[in-house]
């Protein structure tokens, strides 16, 4: 496999998206229930795909545009909201991967959820003055955008890690309350900042799934006994 090109950092989140249809949906993970990915109890879709290739990633193997799963996105709108409303979740998180790289598809699932009741929480390497800038002309992101209560916008700088809010991996990123559900949770982060989380499943046939965030030394305490250790860039990391 060959290498991704460098991206230099001034430009970081700064190129258009490529439009995409939004037939299907080219996905990595879901979970269910998670606490680590947002506000409260939430579902989380992990997307396969990133053209932003922030250096020092988290999730360097979620860039590429092949692999992962590939569904019709109404079908798999219905069974992800049927799936979170089962387990009781508040909402669904969208990250990745670059949700906004598909912003077509999750804008209709993003809908979807909304129209449950359930909230809708998106991260995305690009700044929020540019999705809304490229929102006047591009539908698909106006929808994404519009369907979003919660967004964690920017790109990750590994140089400035941000160990003060949860969520976020580096200083510039922000936390926009879009809609005024989370609005009371995003100034009271914003006034004391908040803790990360990060969870461990142990699966009957010995695989460790591990999502939330972390720095490294106590992400590295944690595994130590639960399997191989693997470098991880960066002081924070954000784990699929």
């Amino acid at each position: 496999m060959g290498r991704h090109p460098v991206t230099p950092l001034a430009t970081l989140g700064t190129h258009e998206p490529v439009a995409r249809p939004g037939t299907d949906l080219r996905w990595s993970r879901f979970l269910a229930a998670t606490i680590a990915e947002g506000p409260g109890l939430r579902s989380a879709l992990w997307v396969q795909g990133c053209s932003v290739h922030c250096p020092g990633c988290f999730n360097p193997q979620l860039w590429a545009e092949i692999g992962g799963r590939v569904e019709n996105t109404a079908r798999l709108a219905d069974r992800l909201v049927t799936d979170a409303l089962n387990a009781g979740a508040r909402g669904i998180t969208l990250l990745g991967g670059e949700p906004f790289d598909q912003a077509a598809a999750l804008g209709s699932i993003a809908q979807a959820f909304r129209a449950s009741g359930l909230t809708v929480m998106t991260f995305s390497g690009y700044p929020l003055h540019l999705l809304t800038q490229w929102a006047k002309n591009r539908p698909d992101i106006a929808q994404l955008l519009g369907a979003t209560d919660l967004l964690i916008d920017g790109p990750y700088l590994r140089d400035q890690p941000d160990a003060g809010r949860p969520w976020l991996g580096s200083t510039n990123q922000g936390i926009r309350a879009l809609t005024p559900v989370y609005a009371a949770e995003v100034a009271q982060i914003e006034r004391e900042g908040g803790l990360d989380r990060l969870e461990v499943r142990i699966h009957p046939d010995g695989r460790v799934d591990v999502n939330g965030w972390a720095n490294d030394a106590a992400l590295d305490e944690l595994l130590h006994d639960l399997g191989p250790r693997q470098d991880r860039p960066g002081t924070k990391a954000r784990l699929p």
